[in-house]
């Protein structure tokens, strides 16, 4: 399971004209699903996503995590984050989880989020969307469990 977390001011998502989804100061989180992925996973995923000190203390130094700074979440599914760039000039995607476990995953861990007390807000998934951000830093970071 990956994830792609940058620290934003704010971010927003956009399916077909309305707004599904919007944060001021957080972590904007892409979320991939692999075949291999499970509930497992996504829980040690999710605690690395909350708890990753990405945000500066008083000193300056990244050592806060998004909910000691009083920040939200907003996930987005990004089955492309699954791809295998190895070869050639074309993705592929067969490492990437069936749509039914990445949709299934994808709920779960928002779910997981927002049992934890983190402000959590979402994309649609599977549909075509548009994700606006104001990095922050610019501050972003690749996780993989």
């Amino acid at each position: 399971m990956i994830a792609l977390i940058q620290r934003v001011s704010r971010a927003s998502v956009t399916v077909d004209g309305e707004i599904t989804g919007a944060i001021g100061h957080g972590l904007l989180v892409l979320l991939g699903v692999e075949q291999q992925d499970d509930r497992s996973k996504l829980e040690k995923l999710a605690h690395k996503v909350m708890n990753y000190r990405v945000f500066s203390d008083e000193n300056g130094k990244m050592n806060l995590n998004v909910s000691q700074v009083g920040g939200s979440l907003l996930v987005v599914s990004q089955f492309t984050l699954a791809a295998d760039t190895g070869r050639g000039l074309r993705p592929s995607f067969s490492g990437a989880g069936t749509p039914e476990q990445a949709e299934r995953l994808y709920e779960e861990f928002v779910a997981h989020c927002r049992a934890q007390g983190v402000p959590t807000q979402t994309g649609r998934f599977a549909a075509d969307m548009k994700v606006e951000l104001l990095n922050d830093g610019p501050v972003t970071f690749h996780l993989q469990v």
